[in-house]
């Protein structure tokens, strides 16, 4: 199960979360959230990561801006957390990550079809697309996502933290899982957590 470590604001914070083995870190590119960092410093701190792919997060930018960005700050991918349909994905160039509220009319078998690499389920609000830390309707997300076939697809945010893993392992059996609140301390990525939460996919990886 891979690991996306998000809403990364400092070189520390990334490159621990590297060094700790996960595979994908997140950089917010919407101006409303607290974990939001400009181009520039996403350039600066994605520069000195070796292995773990870069990940860019917008709601509803405008595409050429998005591609701007995604070329300067080197993204591996683009992940899409607002109302961007199909015809928006295609002019992206990067791998697309499509997000969806879980709960929000989301549409499993519509999800399967949108032009994008990896589909993320999160929880989340009208005034805020992700990153509430609260946790969604697993058991009814998990069916919905076997009968349209996008378990091999799915990423899992929204409440994730290293003591539910096995319960969220168990249910969805994703491609990935993606975490960010549960690895603060005061609003800030803390290294200890950020260890402790890939130990425990290292662990379930190795009980699997």
């Amino acid at each position: 199960m891979k690991a996306k470590l998000c809403g990364m604001k400092t070189r520390e914070a990334a490159e621990a979360a590297e060094a700790a083995g996960a595979d994908l870190v997140g950089f917010i590119f919407w101006a409303k959230s607290r974990r939001a960092v400009t181009p520039e410093q996403a350039a600066a701190i994605g520069a000195s990561l070796r292995r773990a792919k870069k990940v860019g997060v917008f709601v509803d930018a405008p595409v050429a801006r998005v591609n701007e960005i995604a070329a300067a700050c080197k993204l591996d991918f683009v992940q899409l957390h607002g109302h961007e349909d199909a015809d928006y994905a295609r002019q992206v160039r990067a791998p697309v990550i499509k997000a969806y509220r879980f709960g929000d009319g989301f549409d499993a078998r519509a999800a399967a079809a949108f032009p994008a690499e990896l589909i993320l389920l999160d929880s989340g609000t009208a005034a805020l697309p992700g990153g509430t830390g609260r946790r969604f309707a697993w058991r009814e997300a998990a069916e919905a996502v076997r009968t349209a076939g996008i378990r091999e697809r799915l990423l899992v945010a929204g409440g994730v933290a290293a003591e539910n893993l096995p319960e969220l392992y168990e249910t969805f059996h994703p491609y990935g899982v993606d975490v960010s609140g549960s690895l603060e301390v005061h609003g800030e990525k803390s290294i200890g957590k950020i260890k402790e939460f890939m130990q425990a996919v290292q662990r379930l990886a190795q009980e699997a």
